[in-house]
C-alpha cells in the first residue's frame, strides 16, 4: 500500500517561468527533511511506493502523474485552484 507523503515545497528548471518543469519535490514525512527528483518521485508514485499531495487554501490535491508530448510530469488532480497545486508551493532549500 503506498504512503501517504505531503508535498511542501518545489525546484523547478527555470523558477520565475510559470510552465516550466518541476525537478524535484520535497517535504517534511517522519520528522524529517526529503527531497526527490521528479523521476525519482514519477517512479514512486507508479509502483505504488507512494502517493503524495498538496494542501493549499485548505484543500487537498493528489499528485498524479500526466503525460505530454510523451514525455511524464507531475500535476496535481483538477480541484478548482490555479494554477497547478504543486506550482503554487515555495522553493524547497
Amino acid at each position: 500500500m503506498a504512503e501517504n507523503v505531503q508535498v511542501l515545497c518545489i525546484n523547478k528548471t527555470n523558477r520565475l517561468n510559470p510552465h516550466e518543469r518541476i525537478s524535484h519535490i520535497g517535504g517534511v514525512h517522519g520528522g524529517k527533511q526529503w527531497k526527490l527528483s521528479e523521476a525519482d518521485a514519477i517512479q514512486g508514485i507508479k509502483k505504488g511506493q507512494w502517493a503524495f499531495f498538496t494542501q493549499v487554501g485548505g484543500k487537498t490535491a493528489w499528485v498524479i502523474v500526466a503525460t505530454h508530448l510523451g514525455r511524464e510530469y507531475l500535476k496535481t488532480q483538477s480541484d478548482g485552484i490555479t494554477p497547478d497545486n504543486l506550482l503554487a508551493l515555495p522553493d524547497c532549500p
